[in-house]
C-alpha cells in the first residue's frame, strides 16, 4: 500500500488532518470485480457491516470488564440503520470499540486475511455472482461498493479523543481526515447507486435484517424518517434460548451469519450440561471443508463466551484439533468474565467442557453413521480430519476407529467400516490388510495387490497422510493386526488352496531359478536387502517390499517429503517367477556371454520395481542403457533362433 505524500500530514481546509492512500493491489482488485460485475445478493452487504458492529460492540463489552471508562457516558451498545431518500444515503452505525487512524489505514485498506487470492480467482475462473463467498475470505467490509458508488466511514476508538474519517469511491484511493465530530464507535454512511435505492425501503431493510441478523445478540434499531425507531432483531443469544422454540431454519440462519456460509450445515448440536459446570454449547457441522481446514495451526472457530460475553475465538483447549471442523459457540457461567488467555489455558472448567463437547460430539456422529448414504458426505469432507484423534487421544481412539470409514478392493465406490471388513473375511485370514498410497489410483495399480486380487482377499485403501501416523499406533483391531501388503511375512500361501499351493511349489523348486536370485543378489548387492520369490505377484515381474519390522514404503516416502531424518532403508525386492521376463533370464544363465546382460538385467528390475512405487530409475542415464542392452540382446537371439530353424 502507497501512500500519495509519504508520512506528511497536510491541512487542506478548516484545519483538518487529510491522507491520501492508494489501496493494496488485492483490495484494487476486487473492488474493480464488486463495482463491475453484476451480483445476485446485494443485499449480503447489508448482513456484513451488522456483523463488523456487532463485532465491535462484543470487543468493547469484553474489554469494559476491566475498564469501565471505556464505555464513557454511554452504557448502552446498540446498531441503528438511518435511512435518507432525500440525500439517498444508507447509515448503519454502531457503539462499539471503534478505530484510531492506524486500524483504518489497516483494516480499510488492506486484506490481512488468506484466502483473499482464492476468492478472486474463484470469480474470475468460474465467473461466479455469488457474492455470499464474500465473507468466508475477510472481505466482508468491501461488499458496499456493489450498492454505493461513495462510502464514509467515521469513527473514533473507545478512550481516545480524536476521531477519523474514511473516504473512497472505491476507485483505487482512499482519504482520512481528522474527525472532530466523530463518536465512539463507528458510522458508516453509503451513498446510494442508482441500482441500489431500493436499501431506501424500510420493509427491504427489515425483511434482510430478520434473514441474517436475527440472532445478533446487539439490538439493531431501524431509524425511519418521521416515525421514531424500531427494534429489528430478536436480540437474544440463539444458544441460550430453549430448543423447543427454534426452528431448524432459526439454527441455520445463525449457523450463516456466524460463518458466512451460504450453505446449511450438515448438523446442528444445541446442549446445555448442568452440575459441577453449567455450560451451553451449540455447534455446527459444515457441509463443506472449510478453505483453511488443514492450515498448520490447526485452530478450531468455536468462539468462547462467559455470561453472553464474547471472551475469544482462539481457546486452544476448548476442543481438541482433531474437531477443528467445528463451527459454533460455547458460553458457560462458571468462567469468570474477566479471564485471560493465559489462564485459560490452564482453567480445569475448560478441561471438563473439552471433555464433555468432545463425548457428545462422538455420540452425535455415532447416530449419524447408522445412514450410510447422509454419514459418507461428512465422512468425506472431515474424515481426514476426525482420523487425527485415533493416535492423539487415546481415551477415544476405539470410538474413532468405529467411526471410521474405508475404501477397499472389494468395491472402491462404497465405504466400509472395520467392523464390516473383519465380518467379510475368510476364516483363515488372520490379518487386516491394508496398502497405502498418494491416492486411489496408484494404489488401486499398484503391483502388490496382484496376488490379493488372485486369492479374492480385500484389502483396505489408506489414502490419507494421516493413515500412516495412527496405523502404527493402534497396531490392531478386534485382535486383528493391521498389515501393509507392502511389508514381508504376509504368509499368503495360507489363503490359498491346495490346489494353488501344489502349483506354486512346482515353480518355486527350480535349479536355474535358485541360481537367477543368487546372481541378481551378487550384481545388485548393497541396494537391496534381498532378493525373494513373490507370492504376491501375478502379472508383474518384480515388486519391493519393506522387510518386516522395517518402516512401510509409503510412510518412508511422506517423511522424506516433510524433510524427516529418516535414514536411506533397504528394502527387499521380489521377483514372479511365472513372468516371461524372469523366464528369459534363467534362459540366458547357461550362455557364455549372459554375465553382462544379467547384470544390466537385474539393476533394470530394480529400477522398474521403483517406478511401480511411484519412484524414479536411481541412475537414468544407465537405465535407458541397460534397457536398449537388453532389448537388442532379446532381437539378437530371436534373429539367431530363427536362422537354426
Amino acid at each position: 500500500m502507497a501512500q500519495n505524500d509519504g508520512d506528511e500530514l497536510n491541512s487542506p481546509k478548516g484545519g483538518e488532518v487529510n491522507n491520501d492512500y492508494t489501496f493494496e493491489a488485492e483490495v484494487g482488485k476486487l473492488l474493480d470485480l464488486m463495482i463491475n460485475s453484476l451480483y445476485r445478493d446485494k443485499e449480503i452487504f447489508l448482513r456484513e457491516l451488522i456483523s463488523n458492529a456487532s463485532d465491535s460492540c462484543d470487543k468493547l463489552r469484553y474489554k469494559a470488564l476491566t475498564d469501565s471508562s471505556l464505555m464513557e457516558d454511554n452504557t448502552n451498545l446498540g446498531i441503528t440503520i438511518s435511512i435518507n431518500k432525500s440525500a439517498k444515503t444508507l447509515t448503519i452505525s454502531d457503539s462499539g470499540i471503534g478505530m484510531n487512524r492506524d486500524e483504518l489505514v489497516s483494516n480499510l485498506g488492506t486484506i490481512a486475511k488468506s484466502g483473499t487470492e482464492s476468492f478472486i480467482a474463484s470469480l474470475k475462473d468460474t465467473g461466479s455472482d455469488d457474492t455470499q463467498l464474500i465473507g468466508q475470505f475477510g472481505v466482508g467490509f468491501y461488499s458496499v461498493f456493489m450498492v454505493a458508488n461513495k462510502v464514509e466511514f467515521r469513527t473514533r476508538r473507545a478512550g481516545d479523543s480524536e476521531g477519523w474519517r474514511w473516504i473512497s469511491e472505491g476507485r483505487g484511493s482512499f482519504t482520512i481526515q481528522s474527525d472532530e465530530e466523530a463518536l465512539r464507535g463507528a458510522e458508516v454512511v453509503l451513498f446510494l447507486r442508482e441500482d441500489a435505492i431500493e436499501f431506501l425501503d424500510e420493509s427491504r431493510i427489515a425483511g434482510i435484517v430478520t434473514t441474517y441478523s436475527d440472532h445478533i445478540d446487539i439490538p439493531i434499531h431501524l431509524k425511519e424518517p418521521g416515525s421514531g425507531e424500531r427494534v429489528l432483531n430478536d436480540s437474544s443469544a440463539i444458544w441460550a434460548r430453549s430448543k423447543a422454540d427454534l426452528s431448524v431454519e432459526k439454527y441455520n440462519d445463525f449457523y450463516k451469519h456466524l460463518t458466512s456460509d451460504p450453505s446449511d450445515p450438515w448438523k446442528f448440536i444445541h446442549m446445555h450440561a448442568e452440575g459441577a459446570i453449567d455450560y451451553t454449547a451449540l455447534l455446527f457441522i459444515p457441509d463443506s471443508k472449510p478453505f483453511d481446514l488443514f492450515e498448520v495451526t490447526r485452530q478450531h472457530k468455536v468462539k468462547l463466551y462467559a455470561k453472553k460475553v464474547f471472551i475469544t475465538d482462539e481457546c486452544e483447549g476448548l476442543l481438541p484439533a482433531w474437531l477443528r471442523f467445528l463451527r459454533g459457540v460455547v458460553d458457560s457461567s462458571d468462567l469468570a468474565l474477566n479471564i485471560s488467555r493465559e489462564t485459560l489455558q490452564h482453567n480445569p472448567i475448560l478441561a471438563k467442557i473439552n471433555s464433555g463437547l468432545t463425548k457428545r460430539v462422538l455420540s452425535e456422529l455415532k447416530g449419524s453413521s447408522k445412514d450410510l448414504e447422509v454419514y459418507e458426505k461428512f465422512w468425506e469432507n472431515f474424515g481426514a480430519v476426525l482420523k487425527e484423534g485415533i493416535y492423539e487421544d487415546t481415551k477415544h481412539k476405539d470410538e474413532i476407529l468405529k467411526l471410521s470409514r474405508f475404501k477397499s478392493t472389494k468395491d472402491v465406490t462404497k465405504w466400509i467400516s472395520l467392523e464390516e471388513y473383519i465380518n467379510r473375511m475368510p476364516k483363515e485370514q488372520s490379518a487386516i490388510y491394508y496398502l497405502s498410497g498418494d491416492d486411489q489410483y496408484s494404489v488401486l495399480n499398484s503391483p502388490h495387490l496382484e496376488g490379493f486380487r488372485a486369492r479374492d482377499i480385500e484389502v483396505l485403501l489408506m489414502t490419507d497422510p494421516v493413515d500412516q501416523f495412527w496405523l502404527p499406533s493402534v497396531g490392531e483391531w478386534m485382535d486383528k493386526p493391521f498389515k501393509s501388503v507392502t511389508q514381508g511375512g504376509l504368509d499368503l500361501e495360507a489363503l490359498s488352496t491346495e490346489e494353488d499351493n501344489e502349483s506354486s511349489k512346482e515353480d518355486n523348486i527350480d535349479d536355474g531359478t535358485a541360481k537367477l536370485i543368487a546372481v541378481i543378489k551378487i550384481n545388485l548387492g548393497d541396494s537391496v536387502k534381498d532378493v525373494r520369490i513373490s507370492e504376491r505377484l501375478t502379472d508383474s515381474p518384480v515388486c519391493l517390499v519393506a522387510d518386516e519390522g522395517d518402516v512401510d514404503i509409503h510412510l518412508q516416502r511422506l517423511l522424506q517429503a516433510h524433510k524427516q531424518d529418516l535414514p536411506e532403508q533397504q528394502r527387499v525386492l521380489e521377483i514372479n517367477v511365472k513372468h516371461e521376463m524372469i523366464k528369459y533370464l534363467v534362459e540366458l544363465l547357461g550362455e557364455d556371454s549372459s554375465s553382462g546382460i544379467l547384470s544390466d538385467a537385474s539393476h533394470l528390475l530394480l529400477d522398474q520395481a521403483k517406478i511401480l512405487e511411484g519412484g524414479a530409475p536411481s541412475d537414468p542415464p544407465a537405465f535407458s542403457r541397460r534397457l536398449s542392452a537388453l532389448v537388442a540382446q532379446s532381437s539378437n537371439k530371436r534373429g539367431n533362433n530363427k536362422e537354426k530353424n
